[in-house]
């Protein structure tokens, strides 16, 4: 007898089916051959799926008339907003437009659990009724097509974080950040995959299965907020809302080549997810942020300008937030320094990662009004990654693995033999674990001096987001370079660069440098031409992560912005 969860799973997946109108369904020569159902994709995707670029097909399916590829494509925030408000288009057209682009998404990647295209057409109709009845918009991102991911709460609709034990359960109440957005005006038009357990950076679970890569089927989306990446990537949603612990908001950007903004905490409203662990152990273990993805940084800035003078409004876990007027950025001679910090000394960076390190550290050198220095690694950002790994797994597990053992759920294959049941530490390991961060925090502080003195030499620097390319799914490596900075808890964004080339895959030259330790060689298994053919990175996204000390949100945003200039205004490599 097949365990209840399969045909939870199919319930589920014919719901998700119904929600997506006959006419906006993709015809069949649109889909790529080898598609396979939710449930193949989670055994067989790594090995079946071929090696295939989805991006264009919104474009030429036909769905989508001249008019809805336009409002999907022209428009940035600010620009979107303003042709809604100032009556050129209507919030209806808008939302019609993105919903129909996130039902042709999620036919070729699967990276929704619930569209709420419905209640989303029914709220655009009720913003157009405001405006033209007061001429006042209805606040600053009026009409606004956004996602979030799976975890956050929406009235009346499931969260069930990809387990068939929470399908069928809606919420009762939204969580605050939906709450924030819809009092600015913005309309949640659908809700986007996650992994089972939200524990790897692959987003694939036995409900709605695998989320696939629009770029290329073999890489991984990333995780948790793959599904995010994915929709906005695709042009399926203006802004995107995810959660970050581990790097679930960086990596998924990077694997898709957009832009993705981890906050520092209590910055934007996290609360009221469902999470399926023991509720509390945030507070006491290490605290997921909540923040956007987007298609650029400018989209990014729109956003967080509305939302974090307003946070602590809407939710216990937010702070009293500022973010300045807009102006232009002024840069006089050396009065903004970025440190380049090449490695986290624990894992090598794979050549091609290295190389595009260096070649922005060689554009914002030539940047005027930006001073470049080297960062030697600091001896404490070895030991980040393995405390933030043990804060991580503070309980015994037992919340999470009841939920899926009560389906007879089994793991996904790369969990198997990584997650389960454990042992809870007692107070005084807690304790302690707190006091090795507390010192960790206290000796990275010279990154931000260079040792100097006790005054800021940096004002933000530059590292990988991850220490190899876009990898194939479930091979995504080592998490140090993204999850250090949440126990650190400084403010950290992906910004991506360029393709990468035949050039980057050096064939026939392996790495010569000794390696560090169990990730690092790890790591290097994925460069190894006896273990991987280099020619599966061909054309992934190459990104970099920029980072600024806690509670530097603005200086965050300044940073990626004269990162992204400094990027886009010179030739580096084949464009994205």
């Amino acid at each position: 007898m097949a365990s209840p969860y399969v045909a939870i799973a199919l319930r589920k997946q014919d719901e998700l089916d119904a929600a997506i109108p006959v006419q906006w369904k993709l015809p069949a020569q649109f889909i790529p051959e080898g598609m396979l159902t939710p449930a193949e994709s989670i055994t067989e995707g790594p090995k079946q799926y071929t090696r295939v670029n989805v991006m264009e097909i919104p474009r030429t399916c036909g769905l989508l008339s001249s008019k809805e590829l336009e409002i999907t494509e022209k428009y940035d925030v600010r620009a979107l907003v303003s042709a809604m408000t100032e009556g050129k288009i209507k919030a209806e057209e808008v939302v019609l437009a993105f919903c129909k682009r996130a039902a042709i998404s999620h036919q070729l990647t699967r990276c929704l659990t619930e569209p709420l295209f419905d209640r989303a057409l029914h709220r655009a109709r009720e913003l157009d009724e405001h405006l033209q009845r007061t001429g006042h918009p209805v606040g600053p991102l009026h009409g606004l097509p956004v996602s979030v991911k799976d975890t956050f709460r929406v009235k009346g609709v499931d969260s069930s974080i990809g387990l068939s034990a929470l399908a069928f359960k809606p919420s009762s109440a939204n969580s605050p950040l939906v709450d924030l957005l819809e009092s600015l005006g913005a309309i949640v038009i659908a809700k986007t995959n996650v992994p089972q357990t939200l524990a790897t950076l692959d987003s694939c679970n036995h409900l709605f299965g695998r989320t696939l890569n629009p770029l290329n089927r073999q890489w991984t989306a990333g995780g948790s907020t793959g599904g995010e990446g994915v929709l906005v990537a695709m042009h399926g949603s203006m802004v995107g809302f995810g959660t970050d612990i581990g790097g679930s908001i960086r990596v998924p950007a990077m694997c898709q080549g957009i832009y993705g903004f981890k906050p520092s905490n209590g910055r934007v409203p996290y609360g009221g997810q469902e999470s399926g662990q023991l509720p509390g152990k945030g507070r006491m273990a290490i605290q997921a942020v909540a923040g956007p993805l987007a298609r650029s940084v400018a989209d990014l800035e729109a956003i967080m300008r509305e939302i974090v003078p307003r946070s602590e409004l809407f939710d216990e876990d937010c702070i009293p937030g500022y973010w300045p007027a807009p102006a232009p950025l002024t840069l006089s001679p050396r009065n903004f320094t970025i440190g380049i910090l090449k490695t986290d000394g624990l894992v090598t960076p794979l050549p091609p990662v290295a190389r595009v390190i260096d070649e922005v550290a060689r554009l914002l050198r030539q940047t005027p009004g930006v001073g470049v220095v080297d960062i030697p690694t600091p001896p404490a950002m070895r030991k980040c990654q393995a405390v933030a790994g043990r804060l991580m797994g503070v309980d015994d597990g037992s919340s999470m693995m009841d939920l899926i053992e009560s389906m007879g759920e089994p793991l996904i294959p790369w969990l198997q033999g990584r997650y389960g049941r454990g042992k809870a530490l007692n107070v005084n390991q807690l304790a302690d674990l707190h006091a090795q961060r507390a010192q960790l925090e206290k000796e990275m502080l010279s990154m931000w001096t260079l040792g100097l003195s006790r005054e800021r030499r940096v004002d933000a620097i530059i590292c990988p987001v991850a220490p190899h390319p876009v990898p194939q799914m479930d091979r995504y490596n080592a998490v140090g370079y993204t999850s250090s900075f949440v126990l650190l808890d400084y403010p950290a964004g992906t910004i991506p660069v360029r393709r990468l080339v035949e050039s980057d895959l050096e064939i026939g030259r392996e790495m010569d440098s000794p390696d560090l330790g169990s990730w690092d060689k790890a790591n290097r298994k994925l460069w190894d031409e006896k273990t991987t053919d280099r020619r599966v990175y061909l054309d992934s996204p190459l990104s970099v992560q920029v980072v600024t000390p806690k509670q530097r949100d603005y200086e965050l945003f300044q940073a990626m912005e004269i990162v992204d200039r400094a990027v886009q205004g010179h030739a580096v490599g084949a464009k994205l």
